[in-house]
């Protein structure tokens, strides 16, 4: 595996529960701003076998990236709302209140 999946698991298995991380913001942290496709490709192909909160991982506006029409979409909210994660107007979440530093890792 790449050191650049194996860093972007590390992070993505630091992200604390009641917070969140972006696609873009994990692929910066990782070393390759430009890789947030690869963070959403690691989501997919690694979340079961290294037990990954794939839930705490969301788009840049603040928002789930699955449609809403998607099942996905409905389980990750509740989990994060289960977290303590609020959502706002348009099921937008406040990232300069949620939004790991990533200085607890």
């Amino acid at each position: 595996m790449q050191e650049l999946s194996l860093r972007i698991i590390e992070l993505i298995a630091a992200i604390p529960a009641g917070q969140v991380a972006t696609y873009g913001q994990i692929a910066a942290m990782a070393g390759n701003h430009r890789a947030a496709r690869q963070v959403s490709r690691v989501l997919h192909t690694c979340t079961s076998k290294y037990q990954l909160p794939w839930h705490r991982v969301i788009g840049a506006a603040g928002k789930i990236s699955i449609p809403k029409d998607q099942p996905g979409y409905t389980k990750q909210k509740k989990k994060l709302e289960e977290e303590g994660v609020l959502f706002g107007l348009g099921d937008t979440i406040d990232l300069n209140q949620y939004r790991w530093s990533g200085h607890n890792k």
